[in-house]
Parts: C-alpha cells; structure tokens; sequence
C-alpha cells in the first residue's frame, strides 16, 4: 500500500507522521464492529468547552445497514462519490449549535467537533484503518434525509475502511493518492509573539 509520512523538520509521534487521506478504499474489506467502536471512543473522549461534547456523528456502516449508508453515499457530490462508494463506513460530523448547560450559542462547537473527528482518524490510524473527510456533500440534502435538527451544522463527510492499491482509482485521483505530501512551512502557518513574526 501507499505510504506518505509527513516530512517534518523534527521528529513527531509516528501516528500523526503516518496519518494521510487516501481514497484507494478496498471495498471488499468491512469494518468491524469493535473497531468501530474504538474510533467512536477516541472521538468520545476528546476535549471540548465545559465538556459539553457538542459533536454528533451519524454513523452509517454497510456491513450493517445498507440502506442507510447508500443515504450517506447519495449525499455526497458525484465527484466524491466515485472513490467514496469503495468506502464500507461513512460518517457525517456535526456540531450542534448551542451549549447543552444553558442553551447559549456555543461558538466552540466547530472547533471542537474537529479536534473530536480528528482523535477518530488518529485511533483509525492506530488500528490499520484509513479515513479521508470531505467538504464536498450537500448539507441541507442531508438534513433532509439524515433527519438532522434545526440546531446544528453538517460540518464534514468521513469515509472510514481499509487502504487499496492506488490503481483502483480513476487517473486523476490516482495522481493524487501517488503525489508527495506537502505543507507550507512553519515560518508561513506559525507565529511567535505577534502576529507576523515567523518561527523559526
């Protein structure tokens, strides 16, 4: 399988080094239900503003409800859906708009709904799994046919399931899954003091 650690100027954790965003999904290859779980559970335990857990995920899992997860797929743009279909879990992140101890608009929700989806794709790391989020699906189709409520944002389609060769892919994609990782420098994204002084 492809394999694209992160180049880094010093040395990180190998799990953060090794987490990549494929979409070569086998499609043969299911989840099972106790890593699954485990991937929930790492999402479950993660930090958020007055432990108010503003996330939900509406977990859609073919090995157990293909109804379902053909929903999930048919929300997803046609782009997408071309490598996503070979994904046997799909899982939509939410955040839900106020707080839960007093009802107030909780400006955190987003931030915390993805350090919360980002301790998912780290346990499926940990796991052999992969993930890849999308920003590419229709919102307001999903929560028409996810059945979500008034007070929340769909933030993200994630596809979760085992790593493929990269010639299952169609050419353009295949470029991509086979192209080096990159990230703009320390000094570009990372200030130190102030705001515009580089560090270094």
């Amino acid at each position: 399988m492809q394999q694209k650690r992160a180049i880094t100027q010093v040395a990180i954790h190998d799990l953060i080094a090794s987490r990549w965003s494929p979409r070569a999904f086998a499609a043969d290859k299911m989840v099972s239900h106790q890593d699954l779980t485990a991937v929930l559970e790492a999402a479950r335990w993660s930090p958020s503003c007055f432990n108010d857990q503003p996330w939900r995920f509406v977990v859609c899992d073919k090995a157990s409800d293909v109804g379902a997860w053909e929903t999930a797929l048919s929300v997803i743009v046609e782009k997408n859906q071309l490598w996503a279909k070979n994904a046997p879990v799909l899982i939509l992140t939410v955040a839900m708009a106020n707080f839960n101890h007093n009802g107030k608009a909780n400006r955190f929700a987003a931030y915390d709904t993805g350090a919360a989806t980002l301790s998912l794709c780290l346990q499926a790391n940990a796991l052999g799994l992969i993930t890849h989020q999308m920003g590419g699906f229709d919102a307001d189709k999903a929560r028409q046919v996810l059945h979500l409520p008034d007070d929340c944002t769909p933030m993200a389609m994630l596809a979760l399931g085992y790593q493929a060769e990269a010639e299952i892919l169609a050419e353009d994609f295949k470029a991509g899954e086979e192209a080096e990782r990159s990230r703009a420098g320390l000094e570009q994204r990372f200030y130190l003091g102030q705001w515009g002084e580089a560090f270094k």
